[in-house]
């Protein structure tokens, strides 16, 4: 069974840092994309940031330059590198693990609070 347990939520003030972890387990196979996804009050969940399992990025513009995704593969584990926080990046972050054989699964969601 896939298991996703995320860390490193918290309060933090306008221009602060956090990092955030996610663990996966559960795939003998590894998974081929670990992400994270945020959802502020009333607006859709996106995407935030993406790494494959060789290391190619994917980050939402209003992240670029603050923000640094890193995953160990032999831990099956994504870390999300948050710096220069600001009140617009108040959210719930999920974490998300693609597995190639097992689908798409998601962790319980970690808040992310930035005061101003």
């Amino acid at each position: 069974q896939v298991q996703l347990v995320e860390s490193g939520g918290g309060m933090v003030q306008d221009g602060g840092s956090l990092r955030l972890s996610c663990a996966a387990s559960g795939s003998s196979f590894g998974f081929i994309r670990l992400g994270w996804y945020r959802q502020a009050p009333g607006k859709q969940r996106e995407l935030v940031a993406d790494i494959s399992s060789s290391g190619s990025t994917n980050y939402v513009d209003s992240v670029k330059g603050r923000f640094t995704i890193s995953r160990d593969n032999a831990k099956n584990t994504v870390y999300l590198q948050m710096n220069s926080l600001n009140p617009d990046d108040t959210a719930v972050y999920y974490c998300q693990a693609q597995s190639r054989l097992l689908g798409v699964f998601w962790g319980q969601g970690t808040q992310v609070t930035v005061s101003s």
